[in-house]
């Protein structure tokens, strides 16, 4: 089963509202299953020259973590058990998804792809499930383990535009991959919850923003986030500000299964603000 990111993160995110400057160009397309939408303010030239690289580099990351791409690096892996070609960017995700799997008592947990098909298909799935069964050099998986990198890809994906145009000489840039992250600023982002509607605003400057509702897309009846060992999600959805986008990606992901005082306590480099709405609808920020 395909899940639309598209038609979940459209329900989740929030319009950005520019500063008074008419922007120079927009970009929209696709990437991961996303829509995307690109606002830049500086020369035209500029604008046409870096707006003209971004359909390869999103080819380019399609090619290392599409889920439905069977000759991405992702499908390989889950396919063979192992990639011994991995890229540098491959790579990095997995080390930043091995970071936050620590930093959140292993609720970031990518291995739970096959809980998602058990879901789709009515059928039980006898595999390992946890992050401790992967073996990171090589990257290796026992059999019938398979990966998901959808809680931090497109966040990657974002980064990955935002050196784009930050190599290009772009001082005020947002980019919207499902995730945001901001060049410069500020810009104002509305937080949406898929069931009670806009709660809130955030001003972005120079950092990143992505939510997570785990009921916003269900599958089977069952949430699309999960969690490796079958914890239900606490939170309605949850809004994670950080340096980067892969990395609130991932723990917007990851916080829906920790309680309050846990995120309070949380410490990890990078991250800069957590916001949470309850099941009853109730906004806070919680740090």
């Amino acid at each position: 089963m395909k899940i639309s990111r598209r038609r979940f993160l459209t329900i989740l995110a929030a319009s950005a509202l520019l500063p008074t400057s008419a922007p120079a160009m927009q970009w929209q397309g696709q990437a991961l299953g996303a829509d995307c939408n690109i606002t830049l303010s500086g020369p035209a030239h500029r604008a046409e020259a870096a707006l003209a690289a971004l359909p390869a580099l999103l080819r380019k990351i399609e090619a290392e973590f599409s889920l439905y791409d069977p000759g991405s690096a992702l499908c390989r892996l889950n396919a063979a058990g192992s990639l011994p070609d991995a890229s540098p960017a491959f790579h990095a995700v997995i080390a930043l998804s091995d970071q936050i799997n620590r930093a959140t008592d292993g609720a970031f947990d990518p291995t739970v792809q096959p809980l998602w098909q058990s879901h789709s298909t009515g059928q039980t799935v006898h595999v390992p499930i946890g992050w401790h069964h992967l073996t990171l050099d090589p990257l290796t998986l026992k059999p019938g383990m398979a990966l998901t990198l959808n809680g931090i890809a497109q966040g990657f994906a974002t980064d990955a535009v935002q050196a784009l145009l930050a190599s290009h000489g772009f001082s005020h840039a947002l980019i919207n991959i499902g995730e945001y992250a901001a060049i410069g600023g500020p810009f104002r982002i509305g937080i949406n919850d898929p069931q009670f509607g806009q709660l809130a605003q955030k001003t972005l400057t120079n950092r990143a923003i992505a939510s997570s509702a785990p009921r916003a897309t269900l599958i089977a009846g069952h949430p699309h986030i999960q969690h490796p060992r079958g914890r239900p999600a606490l939170w309605s959805s949850v809004t994670v500000e950080a340096d980067n986008a892969a990395m609130a990606d991932a723990l917007s992901t990851a916080l829906v299964f920790q309680g309050a005082e846990f995120i309070r306590a949380l410490t990890i480099p990078g991250l800069h603000a957590v916001s949470v709405v309850t099941p009853s609808g109730d906004y806070s920020t919680l740090r």
